[in-house]
């Protein structure tokens, strides 16, 4: 490997650890309420490029505007410096592009939140359903990221076709991920409302609904875990030392998962609990990106890097 790539691949996962640093502050802008402290202005702060801190949630919410602005430079400087260090065809290329265009569209959702006023304790259904769009537009962006790190350091593509029991399991696994975790999001904004924004939910139909679902959520956590455990006994069978590491690694961290789960219901989801829930989840996610491009990959096509890059 060239020290070009090798910086580029230090840099891509310098950039998903920043990410995921970024996310956990988004969460505890919404766990803390502070989601309407710009006001319904985006991307100015209270119609100023430098506001005046006059409330904590105001530094809270722009602090989280600040992080997220440069994760969206980084990521943009990640895309042309990928397109000038690949050639053409590379899927490094295609996964930078990617982590781009979900960049992108993480602000514009963002930005919908702000501009809707779907933050603080508004209470909706559309709010829901963004925030679970939200979620899943952030797993779409790790899952790039990782990808970008992964494949440009040599690691192999994913091919889930024609894998068997081993594809199939994996890909239900990644698709119940995906699913727990809008889930999981939804269900973390029916907290905010009751426990932050003091909200009953015998008097708001909406926010009854969003408590109800804690009902499901842990359930739809242990179908998925049964999903993780088989994936882990069909990649110890493989013989795949590495893929073996990680399955153990995915598996440890979702049991941990739901003992903090369980926890977190019964201390009523303090937030310190409620960002290390997310930040398991998130890393889960990771582990399972990886995983299965180590247990279903196969060599990419060799696409050296341009010899002129520096």
């Amino acid at each position: 490997m060239s020290p070009s790539v090798r910086r580029f691949v230090a840099f891509a996962w310098a950039l998903l650890i920043y990410t995921v640093l970024v996310i956990l502050w988004g969460a505890f802008v919404r766990a803390t309420g502070s989601g309407a402290g710009c006001g319904d202005h985006w991307p100015l702060c209270n119609g100023e490029v430098i506001p005046r801190a006059e409330t904590m949630a105001t530094l809270i919410e722009f602090g989280h505007r600040l992080t997220s602005g440069l994760a969206g430079l980084l990521a943009l400087g990640l895309g042309v410096w990928a397109f000038r260090l690949f050639e053409k065809g590379s899927k490094v290329r295609k996964a930078a592009a990617w982590t781009v265009f979900f960049m992108g569209t993480e602000a514009l959702i963002g930005m919908a939140l702000v501009k809707l006023e779907l933050v603080a304790y508004n209470v909706s259904v559309l709010r829901a359903w963004v925030i679970a769009a939200h979620l899943l537009n952030t797993f779409l962006l790790l899952a790039a990221l990782t990808a970008t790190a992964w494949w440009a350091g040599g690691g192999h593509a994913p091919r889930f076709r024609g894998q068997g029991a081993l594809g199939a399991t994996l890909a239900a696994t990644v698709l119940g991920v995906f699913v727990l975790g809008a889930s999981g999001a939804v269900t973390a904004l029916g907290d905010t409302l009751t426990i932050g924004g003091g909200i009953d939910p015998a008097t708001d139909p909406i926010v009854a609904a969003l408590v109800g679902l804690r009902l499901y959520h842990p359930l739809l956590a242990l179908i998925v875990g049964v999903g993780v455990i088989a994936s882990f006994l069909l990649v110890r069978r493989t013989g795949r030392r590495k893929a073996y590491f990680f399955s153990l690694g995915v598996l440890s961290l979702y049991l941990t998962q739901l003992a903090i789960g369980l926890i977190n219901v019964r201390l009523m989801a303090p937030v310190p609990l409620q960002l290390i829930h997310l930040f398991l989840t998130d890393l889960i996610w990771i582990g399972l990106v990886v995983l299965c491009c180590t247990a279903l990959g196969r060599p990419i096509p060799d696409r050296r890097p341009v010899a002129s890059a520096a």
